[in-house]
């Protein structure tokens, strides 16, 4: 997206932050928004009229792993759905299908195609945390490494037609994927 932050890049009129935040709330009852410090004033006011929790990451070296941990930490809720911001398709039936498998175990993980999506999938949140800092703390940063130590269901593309749209994992990334997702939403 070049210099442009890519939670609020607008996608139909709609920041990408908003349109993810809206889905979620349909299936959530809190919303816990990680960012750096340095993007939180940019996503408050793409969010007006919400009320998140803001997690922000004192130390943004530490990636994606570091930010579920942070993100997971915030909340009291037993199970979260862990979503990226890029995702303008984002399915709250699917979410809430995660929600479903996820119950009694630490983890449910959407597995689309031939790799598990940990963006886009549900955890109890102390024990991903956990998970994440662990990781962390032995250098491995690898966004999947945390979930092969906890419980977790595995949910396959055949579970996941059945119950909502694989556009729900579609991110956009570039600025002919922004226009290309603005087509398909107006």
């Amino acid at each position: 997206m070049g210099d442009r932050e890519k939670a609020v890049v607008e996608v139909a009129g709609r920041p990408l932050v908003a349109r993810v935040a809206e889905a979620l709330s349909v299936v959530a009852d809190e919303l816990v928004v990680n960012c750096r410090p340095d993007q939180r004033d940019a996503i408050a006011t793409a969010l007006q009229g919400q009320d998140p929790t803001f997690a922000t990451d004192e130390d943004p070296d530490r990636g994606p792993v570091g930010g579920i941990a942070t993100g997971l930490g915030a909340t009291t809720a037993t199970y979260a759905a862990v979503v990226a911001c890029d995702l303008p398709f984002l399915d709250p039936d699917l979410i809430e299908y995660l929600f479903e498998r996820a119950g009694g175990q630490d983890a449910a993980v959407p597995k689309p195609d031939e790799w598990f999506e940990p963006l886009h999938a549900v955890y109890r949140p102390d024990p991903m945390a956990a998970a994440c800092e662990d990781a962390l703390a032995t250098g491995d940063v690898r966004i999947i490494e945390p979930l092969f130590t906890l419980e977790y269901a595995v949910v396959e593309r055949r579970d996941l037609v059945a119950h909502g749209s694989l556009s729900s994992f579609e991110s956009v990334d570039t600025p002919a994927e922004v226009r290309e997702a603005a087509d398909r939403l107006q």
